[in-house]
This record gives C-alpha cells, sequence and structure tokens, in this order.
C-alpha cells in the first residue's frame, strides 16, 4: 500500500489491541464532541445536572451514528462526533424556544438530509458548494463562535457580575498555554490529545482555585439508561427548522470531503453510493440525537488525521470506539465530571478550537481557490455581510419576516447564502 497503510479497512485487529486503537479514537474526538453540548448548555443557561443529561445522550447518539455510518452507511473508517456547524443554530435556538424545538429541528432537518443522501441528490446540488462557498461558510462558523470563546474565558456565563474575572482569566491563560504547548511540542501519542490534556490541567487548576463544583458527580447514578424526549415532547418550529437547514448544508459539505479523504488515505475506492449511502446515514443519526435529545452529528476529521498518524485503517477499530462511547454514556457520573468543568477551562481550549475553524476555511481557500477579482469581492462580500448581520440588536430583527430574521441572526447562513448567489450570477 502506497500510504503504507498497516491495516486496511477489512482487517481484524487481534481484540486488546483494536480496544486500545477504538479508545485513541473516542480521546481524539472526545475534546471536541464534548465541547458542543458543553457550549451549548452553558451558553443557553442550563442548569449543571440539564448539562450532564446533555453530554450523556450526545455520547450515547454520537455511539449509534459512528456504528451506523461504520456498517449501513458509508462503511468507511469514519468516527461520527457533534458537528460545531449546528453550534450558532443550536444556541440561538434553546435561547429562544427551548430544547424541545432543537429536538424537532434535528429530527426534520435530519429527515432531510437523510432524503439528500438516499435520492442521490447531493451528486447534483454539489455544484453549488464551490471551495469559495465552502471555504467562506466554515470560517464564518469559527467567527461567529468568537464570542462565546471569550465570553467562556471570562466566565461570563456563570458570573455576569464580574467577581470571578481574575480566577477565571488565570485558569483561561493556563489552560490556553497547555494546549498549545502539547500541540506544538507534545511527543508520541501525546500530541494527538492537546484538547484532553489542557482540559485536565485546566480541572485541577480549578478546582486548587475553587471554581469547580463536584456536588453533581455525588448526586448522580453510577449507571443509567438515558430515555428518549429528554426535554419533552419535540416541537416543529419552521425558524427553528431554517436556523439548522445552513448548519445541516456545511455538515454535508465537510463530510463529502471527509470521505474523500478517509479514501485516499485508507487507499479504498470511492464511489457515489457511498457517498449517498453516508450522507443518508448522518441524516438518521441527526433523527436519532434528536429523539435522544442530543446534538447534530458529523464525520469527523481528526479521526481521519489518526487513520494517516496509527496507519490503521480498520473498520473493525472504529466500530470498537462506537461501542466504547455508548458504554461511556450509561455512566452519568463520568458525564457529571465533564458538565463539571467550569467555563474559563472551555475558554482556554475553545480559543484555539474555534480558530482552528476559520483557519480551515482560510486553508481551503488559499488551496483551492485563484484570488481573482471576482473570487476576491465574492469572498468579501460574504465575510462582511456573514460577521455583520448578527450584530442587528434583537428589537430590530423583529421588523423582518419571522424567518428572515432567523436567517440574519446566523453569519453562517448569511455568509453561505450571500456566497452562492454571487458565485451563480458572476459567472
Amino acid at each position: 500500500m502506497s500510504n503504507g497503510m498497516r491495516v486496511g479497512i477489512e482487517e481484524k485487529v487481534e481484540i486488546k489491541k483494536a480496544v486500545l486503537l477504538g479508545l485513541q479514537h473516542v480521546l481524539a474526538m472526545f475534546g471536541a464532541t464534548v465541547t458542543v453540548p458543553l457550549v451549548v448548555g452553558t451558553a443557553i443557561g442550563l442548569q449543571m445536572h440539564e448539562i450532564a443529561l446533555l453530554i450523556q445522550v450526545v455520547l450515547l447518539a454520537m455511539g449509534i451514528a459512528t456504528l451506523l455510518q461504520t456498517t449501513v452507511g458509508s462503511r468507511y473508517p469514519i468516527v461520527q462526533g457533534s458537528s460545531f456547524a449546528f453550534i450558532p443554530g443550536l444556541i440561538s435556538i434553546g435561547a429562544k424556544l427551548g430544547l424541545a424545538a432543537v429536538e424537532g429541528a434535528l429530527i426534520v432537518g435530519g429527515l432531510l438530509e437523510a432524503l439528500v443522501g438516499g435520492l442521490g441528490i447531493i451528486g447534483k446540488v454539489k455544484k453549488l458548494f464551490s471551495p469559495v462557498v465552502t471555504g467562506v461558510t466554515i470560517m464564518l462558523i469559527g467567527f461567529s463562535l468568537a464570542n462565546v470563546a471569550v465570553k467562556y474565558t471570562f466566565n461570563f456565563y456563570a458570573d455576569p457580575s464580574g467577581a470571578s474575572i481574575p480566577k477565571a482569566t488565570l485558569i483561561a491563560l493556563i489552560t490556553f498555554a497547555t494546549t498549545l504547548y502539547i500541540a506544538l511540542k507534545g511527543k508520541g501519542s501525546l500530541r494527538a490529545m492537546p484538547v484532553v490534556i489542557g482540559a485536565f490541567v485546566g480541572y485541577i487548576v480549578s478546582l486548587a482555585l475553587g471554581m469547580a463544583d463536584l456536588s453533581l458527580i455525588k448526586e448522580l447514578p453510577l449507571f443509567s439508561i438515558p430515555k428518549p424526549l429528554p426535554w419533552g415532547t419535540p416541537t416543529f418550529e419552521a425558524t427553528a427548522v431554517i436556523t439548522l437547514l445552513f448548519a445541516f448544508m456545511v455538515s454535508i459539505i465537510e463530510s463529502v470531503g471527509d470521505y474523500h479523504a478517509i479514501s485516499a488515505i485508507a487507499e479504498a475506492p470511492i464511489e457515489n453510493t457511498n457517498i449517498n449511502r453516508g450522507i443518508m446515514s448522518e441524516g438518521i443519526s441527526c433523527m436519532v440525537a434528536g429523539a435522544l435529545g442530543a446534538c447534530g452529528t458529523t464525520s469527523y476529521s481528526e479521526n481521519i488525521g489518526l487513520v494517516a498518524l496509527t496507519k490503521v485503517a480498520s473498520r473493525q477499530v472504529v466500530q470498537i470506539g462506537g461501542v466504547i462511547l455508548i458504554l461511556m454514556s450509561l455512566i452519568p457520573k463520568f458525564s457529571g465530571i465533564l458538565a463539571s468543568i467550569p467555563a474559563p477551562v472551555l475558554g482556554g481550549l475553545t480559543t484555539a478550537l474555534y480558530g482552528m475553524i476559520s483557519v480551515t476555511g482560510l486553508r481551503l481557500i488559499k488551496d483551492k481557490v485563484e484570488l481573482n477579482d471576482r473570487n476576491t469581492l465574492i469572498i468579501a462580500s460574504a465575510l462582511i455581510l456573514g460577521l455583520g448581520a448578527p450584530q442587528l440588536p434583537p428589537e430590530f430583527l423583529v421588523h423582518f419576516p419571522k424567518i428572515i430574521g432567523s436567517i440574519l441572526e446566523s453569519g453562517m447562513a448569511v455568509g453561505a447564502l450571500t456566497a452562492v448567489i454571487l458565485d451563480q450570477i458572476l459567472r
């Protein structure tokens, strides 16, 4: 094999080694996957036990999604995790309409995504999402989360009075420095886990400074099976569905890119059927996530990097990773520990993480887009409108029709629409 893959997709690994490799996949996706429910839960003002429940159902949903993707979906060794593309939409829907509306929007959006894959539409609309459009949209996901990262750093959500600013800043700085140091200077397998180690160090410092609240962990049971629809009967609101549709579009574009990447790394053929079934499986997984009260799911590029690093492309290893996620979701105490991670630790982690999302979009533009006058104007217009629209105050947005108002709140949606329309007009 030219990429030097030691274990191909169809090959099996002895079980002890497979469990360790599966666990490594879980660790690689863990920081990002748990960050999504933590960020969303904190930003919409959930209680700590509710955030713990959100983490628990997210782990369960992502385990199921990973198993679906590797058995009936694309059948590539791809781990599914919580998608960052959904965060801005989930926060705005959760804060305004509650988590029951989030459940409903995920179920409807998931159904539409499953149909896009199942009916083979994905090949037909792929033309609309040129590298210019995709690059700008991915950049705007990172930018739209910038204020969340800064608010976490100074513990704004938990303590708007500002009394904890000195401690919070110290914790965020130490977490940020640790994460950067491991990412740049870490040796061997350590280097693949900057988020996990950064969170661990930040958590220890928070404990020392009395910023972490452990009371919840004592109360939570050791074992429990999450029940469906934990946030009540799903409500189906048109604005909520439309707000998330742009996140679904970004997720589909990312996933199609990921399928191509993993097929190249694992030297497996890529057909339209792989792509269509993969997207269909992700849609079904989002419906499952909605029914479980979790967040949206997408394929994880971090784990594709891990396949390239370990040279093990075995599907069985990733499936074991999925089973480990499901087992973790049955231990609420574990989710409680994660829910008790203080906001400044997340601030330190997400400063680099969210920035990296924007830089991914930037890199895509640098590699795939010729920066001539036409493309520069498209990027410039999409960025300014995408960054500017969400700054409109809520009391002004009520003058717009509801659907347009909800689009204007999402920088990603405004930027993506601007780029798509200009890209088509300026042919």
